[in-house]
């Protein structure tokens, strides 16, 4: 249960590339915990899992989530290895949403290995009060509303 326990860290990870209500929710939810750091995602990681390229730039992107007043921190992510990013850290939480691709167990096994044994949380489903929670929806309103086909 979450007590904002401003002793703990709290990992996050992401693109966070067009910053919408989803991913405010999603900061807040994950500051009900504790400090939050942010890694956020470099270009070529992000292309890699997404198959495109983020609208903004990882310095960009870096320098928005920095702004965000649940973030305590913000990070640019390891480009070969995700989990350097989580051993800079060395975070007590860390701090999934819901349409991460991780496999928790294989997570902590990874982490156990280099030492760490942080608690993992899981966001279970998008808050859903909002319009356009993810930036694929954002993109396709877009072109949807803007651009003749």
């Amino acid at each position: 249960d979450p007590t904002s326990d401003v002793s703990k860290k709290v990992f996050v990870a992401g693109t966070f590339d067009i910053i919408h209500p989803g991913h405010i929710e999603f900061l807040r939810e994950a500051s009900k915990y504790g400090r939050v750091y942010a890694v956020v995602a470099r270009d070529s990681n992000s292309e890699k899992i997404k198959g495109r390229k983020p609208i903004n730039d990882e310095q960009t992107r870096l320098e928005i989530v920095k702004s965000i007043r649940y973030v305590f921190d913000a990070i640019l992510g390891d480009q070969e290895d995700f989990l350097k990013s989580v051993e800079r850290i060395n975070p007590d939480i860390i701090f999934l949403g819901p349409d991460q691709k991780v496999n928790e167990n294989k997570l902590l096994e990874e982490l156990r290995k280099r030492g760490l044994n942080p608690q993992i949380i899981r966001l279970r489903e998008r808050i859903k009060r909002w319009n356009h929670s993810s930036t694929t929806d954002i993109i396709n309103e877009i072109k949807k509303r803007y651009c003749n086909s």
